[in-house]
């Protein structure tokens, strides 16, 4: 995909936001090797606080990223999409693991570029919570995790054809398994009965606690991020080529970036009543 066909250009500014808000991602979903429950006043502090700041700092990102460019072919293409998310999201969430949600988002991310994909993840989650009542403290979360899913989609190298689809394909599946991996983190310390082997145990080192989390994923979320990568190759390797042309097609006759020129009315000609 050529730069000029991004919907949403990402300007050098809006690049440090997105790297800074991406160490702030880290750090937010990281919270129990770096803070223990109860610092704050709370055992629910931590995860509340760092969900907030990912709000604002989504906010943050997508006003630097809309100030690089967002005309209104690109924004009434975001809304059509993010309400195909929110409706597509409801048939297969809570079912094994199977989750319609990431495929639509992997494509748009790959063809409409990585800013058109990072505001479609926060934009999709945001609109099927409402509407599937998933509204809660778990959602900033969710967002942020499916705005970078988009916006590493339209960072993947070039390809063609049947690689692209391929490529395509597996980054869905990995991105799956990642999602799954990080959301855990944000609610691993309050899940568990603290005497359990996989329990999050405050004060322990850090190879010791990693491992109780890497045993609790394995444990009790293994199965059910399987379902979503698996339903996440399936459908880009299926449904990926139609898709692919359909929304190629779309941004030719868009023209998202294509600069306006207005043309001067040429002279009424003197002879004329």
């Amino acid at each position: 995909m050529s730069p000029r066909a991004a919907a949403i250009g990402i300007t050098p500014r809006a690049g440090i936001v997105i790297t800074m808000a991406a160490l702030l991602g880290v750090v937010a979903f990281f919270w129990p090797f770096l803070v223990a429950p109860g610092t704050f006043g709370s055992n629910y502090a931590p995860p509340l606080i760092f969900g907030v700041l990912l709000v604002l700092v989504l906010c943050v990102v997508i006003s630097e990223i809309a100030e690089g460019g967002i005309n209104s072919k690109a924004l009434a293409m975001l809304g059509v999409l993010s309400a195909v998310n929110a409706a597509l999201r409801p048939l297969g969430a809570g079912t094994a693991g199977i989750e319609t949600v990431f495929f639509v988002l992997v494509l748009a991310g790959r063809v409409y570029g990585p800013g058109f994909g990072f505001t479609l993840g926060c934009t999709s989650l945001f609109a099927s919570a409402l509407i599937t009542g998933g509204v809660g403290p778990w959602m900033p979360y969710q967002m942020f995790g499916c705005a970078f899913v988009g916006m590493l989609a339209g960072l993947l190298p070039r390809a063609t054809g049947r690689r692209e689809v391929l490529m395509l394909a597996f980054y869905g599946a990995l991105s799956g398994y990642l999602f799954g991996f990080l959301l855990n983190l944000s609610f691993w310390p309050f899940s568990l009965d603290p005497g359990s082997s996989i329990a999050y145990l405050p004060g322990l080192p850090f190879t010791e606690q990693w491992q109780r989390y890497l045993a609790f994923d394995l444990a009790t979320s293994l199965g059910w991020d399987t379902g979503r990568a698996v339903t996440n190759f399936l459908c880009v390797a299926l449904a990926g080529p139609a898709v692919l042309t359909t929304f190629r097609r779309a941004a030719r006759k868009a023209r998202f970036q294509a600069p306006v020129r207005f043309a001067t009315p040429a002279p009424e000609d003197a002879g004329d009543p």
